[in-house]
């Protein structure tokens, strides 16, 4: 089941979402590629990283047969 986003997320509960360190969440701040309200600490829209998720590259792995003669 896929949660609804919250209006304001902090960077600790922004990490939490994307399964990655604070200090990547602080690096996509920096960086640009997520944008951030100043508002005494930094707050991630829930709109904003719901884009953010969208427009993220996708990885497409090709699906590969195992050659079976191998080391016959």
């Amino acid at each position: 089941m896929v949660k609804e986003y919250n209006a304001i997320y902090s960077v600790k509960e922004v990490a939490s979402v994307l399964q990655v360190s604070i200090n990547s969440v602080y690096a996509l701040m920096h960086s640009g590629r997520l944008p951030y309200l100043q508002l005494g600490a930094k707050k991630v829209r829930g709109s904003d990283l719901e884009r953010f998720i969208e427009s993220y590259p996708v990885e497409v792995v090709q699906n590969q047969e195992t050659d079976n003669t191998a080391g016959r």
